[in-house]
């Protein structure tokens, strides 16, 4: 299968249409994808896909949080049909574009919350996004630490999805320059790692964010595979360490903890994040003077929001209702 995927303008064939309408907005360097729900007296929430997923992976709790926010759900630079940008991925980059979004279409204070990659820039708005931006942060299931190759604690990325993150980019190329996707299907059983179970590849399949299916899962159309090599290599968190900016997280936290194990004969972790590494997240946030919430979740697949999307609303409004006013 040989297949030439850039971006929306480029290539707007290859999306499909949802159930709220689309709109872009001009941030500068990328035209940043969104869509909305709500009314515009609502509270705020600010929704952040994670890696290979666009903002429609959010559309069930979307209606779900409709009822009391105003909802606000974003394709980062590199995914969906905003702006691809080769080279330049980056969690200083991710954050800076969303700070801009914060500050031209929402206008007022916002709750974020982002799952796995997108979980990662959550954390980098509650510690570096403008004053007064962040009400409080959700981290659903983020791999803080062990998106890092040499992380402060914990396995690091090279010992979690890297080596996925590298098949994508090895066949399907950076922009899809490659584009081998029957080539990636065949070479996962030789080029992954023996302690990647099939069990678990079958799960991340079903949750749309790291699946190889039989054909092109859309997600995986909206999503330049140098996203993933970025982390995988590095340079995503070059000048953002994780540990310095959870020192500087600034509002309440909600962490959703969900499927995890490490692989005895390895080490390897199987899942987002550690308990050892949550541990220290939490460490971090609460010596920066924050409270944080911890909420496990073990037989939960990697997206709450995806597979249990009234666990997730139900998660999220009840913390937000106990937080002080």
């Amino acid at each position: 299968m040989t297949v030439t995927y850039l971006d929306y303008e480029h290539h707007p064939e290859i999306f499909v249409p949802h159930g709220y309408p689309e709109q872009i907005v001009d941030l500068g360097e990328v035209r940043m994808n969104y869509a909305t729900a709500g009314e515009a007296h609502n509270p705020a929430i600010l929704l952040i896909p994670g890696q290979t997923e666009s903002w429609w992976g959010y559309e069930d709790v979307m209606k779900l949080l409709s009822q009391r926010f105003q909802v606000y759900a974003v394709d980062l630079r590199g995914q969906g049909r905003s702006t691809w940008t080769p080279g330049r991925y980056s969690l200083d980059l991710f954050g800076s574009d969303l700070v801009r979004f914060i500050d031209r279409v929402i206008a007022r204070p916002v709750v974020v919350s982002g799952l796995s990659s997108g979980g990662v820039v959550a954390a980098w708005l509650s510690a570096y996004a403008a004053p007064g931006q962040i009400r409080a942060a959700v981290y659903e299931d983020a791999p803080l630490f062990s998106s890092e190759v040499n992380p402060a604690v914990g396995p690091s990325i090279r010992q979690a999805a890297g080596p996925l993150f590298e098949l994508f980019y090895k066949w399907l190329g950076a922009q899809w320059s490659i584009a081998d996707f029957d080539g990636m299907r065949n070479a996962q059983d030789v080029e992954l790692p023996k302690w990647i179970p099939a069990g678990l590849l079958g799960a991340a399949e079903a949750s749309g964010e790291h699946g190889i299916n039989s054909e092109v899962p859309q997600s995986l159309r909206e999503y330049d595979p140098e996203w993933g090599h970025a982390f995988s290599t590095g340079s995503v968190a070059r000048n953002c360490d994780h540990e310095t900016m959870l020192a500087h997280v600034k509002v309440p936290v909600l962490f959703t903890h969900h499927f995890r194990m490490l692989d005895p004969a390895t080490g390897s972790l199987l899942g987002a994040i550690s308990d050892q590494q949550v541990q220290y997240v939490q460490s971090l946030v609460e010596q920066a003077g924050n409270s944080f919430h911890c909420m496990n979740f073990p037989q939960m697949p990697h997206s709450m929001h995806g597979h249990q999307p009234q666990t997730y609303v139900d998660t999220v409004t009840a913390w937000l209702d106990a937080l002080p006013s």
